[in-house]
């Protein structure tokens, strides 16, 4: 089994799509006229224009959504030029991991990780 979409709502599509192409640095897949599909490896962000299609009222994602890169300080520049909400700066943190932490314009949670510092699970030192 994998995750193949993960999908998170938008309250203005058009600046979604302004702000993930900028961000993630790829167009975004427009099929389907209410959804705009990012493909990042195999997983793809599904951003849901909530205006169109609202599955109940609207709520950005509670959690974090991580994204891991090879290229975090180029990412955490196009974050600020694409106007992130609540931008931090990138940080060591105490688990071992190069990252910075951020929300979209929806305010979706989004933190971004360097790819060679990724923390999943056993075999860190503190576990």
């Amino acid at each position: 089994m994998r995750v193949f979409r993960i999908a998170i709502p938008a309250q203005d599509l058009a600046r979604s799509r302004e702000f993930y192409e900028r961000i993630l640095g790829v167009a975004a897949d427009d099929t389907v006229p209410t959804r705009l599909y990012f493909h990042c490896g195999d997983v793809i962000i599904a951003v849901i224009d909530w205006q169109n299609e609202p599955l109940g009222p609207f709520h950005p994602t509670p959690e974090n959504l991580y994204l891991a890169t090879d290229e975090l300080d180029a990412v955490h520049v196009r974050a600020a030029a694409a106007g992130a909400r609540d931008l931090g700066r990138i940080e060591l943190r105490g688990w071992g991991e190069r990252s910075f932490y951020c929300a979209d314009p929806s305010g979706n949670l989004l933190c971004f990780v360097d790819d060679t510092t990724l923390f999943v699970g056993r075999g860190a030192a503190w576990t």
